[in-house]
């Protein structure tokens, strides 16, 4: 299985002549990631990860989507349903189904991912299989008892220099301070995610945005929950925040005017509000956290253009953010337009626009097979 150094260069030989020579000039450079869902409490305790499926399998839902297309339910997964249903939790059975199954991610970027890291962190190139599952299964797991394989072990190892979590608006970032009272050298920051509070299109919207006054302190009106934004984003500043996180459905963004504005939140809290309401409520609040990145300095990550909770049968059983998630089409010129047209000019604003393969098929979170037509 040994990684080919080029497999993520050109086939074109001139082309990838061009890239062996820009990335030695990086190679050794620190690391420096704005954008990441690594957890903080794993810095903040330094804890051995428990077991291989718990650190490869789980918490992937690129891997646990693929098998669930395949008809393997994400119970034998390790998955915890809503509802209380028994999942797996034999993590050695877990990674056996994967290893069973790993044929099915042939060409896939989870494979890439996966086996770079077998090669490059565990030393191990054999591929897996289910014929050699139990063994690659052990090799890492003595691997993660070992005081390198740490997460501040690895920080240093992979020359991290800067780490940005994600977290919520009302998160209290017990972990960050825990890292920064331990003394140690690493940088773990926040990032302001405010989705939950922000997307009045979830079910769970108007106990998010009590919530986020609630911590705030401020008053469930329009002024006060925008306060209440200002109060948590500085909370998060002083923590090493650097920017703010927005996964929207679209890139979509409005400019009203403040009466208007107070009776759409008005509106949008009380659950009175229509489809085109939340989103011109989250187009609304893209453009309010414009004008406070220029307070601020935040920067804005824009993730736009997935269809999140794809699947329903798995959003009621399992609940959000388990990769039911599928790219779709959506534009930019004419959404951030309103954005761009009330603070595009200012030097103060940086926003960085994360875009998503919108040619992504849809059959890969379906048991059923799809077929689509050119």
């Amino acid at each position: 299985m040994a990684l080919n150094p080029d497999r993520l260069f050109s086939a074109e030989p001139g082309t990838r002549e061009i890239a062996r020579r820009l990335f030695a000039s990086v190679e050794k450079l620190p690391i420096i990631s704005p954008h990441g869902h690594t957890e903080p409490i794993w810095y903040a305790r330094n804890e051995a990860f428990p077991d291989p499926a718990s650190l490869f399998v789980k918490p992937d839902h690129y891997i646990t989507r693929m098998l669930y297309s395949q008809g393997h339910s994400l119970e034998s997964l390790g998955i915890a349903s809503r509802d209380g249903r028994p999942s797996e939790t034999d993590a050695r059975k877990i990674w056996r189904l994967f290893a069973t199954n790993w044929y099915l991610f042939r060409a896939t970027p989870s494979r890439l991912w996966f086996e770079h890291a077998m090669e490059t962190v565990f030393g191990i190139t054999e591929r897996l299989s289910q014929e050699n599952a139990d063994r690659i299964f052990d090799a890492i797991a003595d691997q993660l008892t070992q005081p390198h394989m740490r997460p501040r072990a690895l920080y240093d190892r992979f020359n991290i220099e800067a780490i940005s979590t994600t977290d919520a608006a009302t998160d209290p970032l017990i972990y960050h301070d825990e890292v920064i009272a331990s003394g140690w050298h690493g940088r773990i920051i926040p990032a302001y995610r405010p989705d939950a509070a922000v997307d009045a299109g979830r079910p769970d919207f108007a106990s998010e945005v009590e919530k986020l006054v609630g911590v705030a302190g401020t008053p469930l009106t329009w002024q006060g929950y925008l306060d209440a934004h200002r109060n948590r984003r500085e909370y998060f500043k002083r923590r090493g925040a650097t920017s703010s996180d927005h996964g929207h459905p679209t890139a979509q963004t409005a400019d009203l005017s403040a009466g208007d504005a107070s009776r759409l939140f008005d509106r949008v809290i009380k659950g009175n509000a229509s489809t085109s309401d939340a989103e011109m409520f989250r187009a609304q609040m893209l453009t309010e956290m414009a004008r406070m990145s220029i307070d601020d300095g935040l920067v804005m990550q824009i993730h736009p253009g997935s269809f999140r909770n794809h699947n329903p049968t798995v959003f009621e059983r399992f609940g959000l953010d388990k990769g039911a998630d599928i790219p779709r089409q959506t534009g930019f010129v004419d959404q951030l337009k309103p954005l761009l047209d009330a603070f595009g000019n200012d030097p103060r604003l940086t926003v960085i626009l994360f875009t998503l393969d919108e040619t992504a098929l849809v059959a890969n979170w379906r048991r059923s097979p799809a077929t689509i037509q050119p």
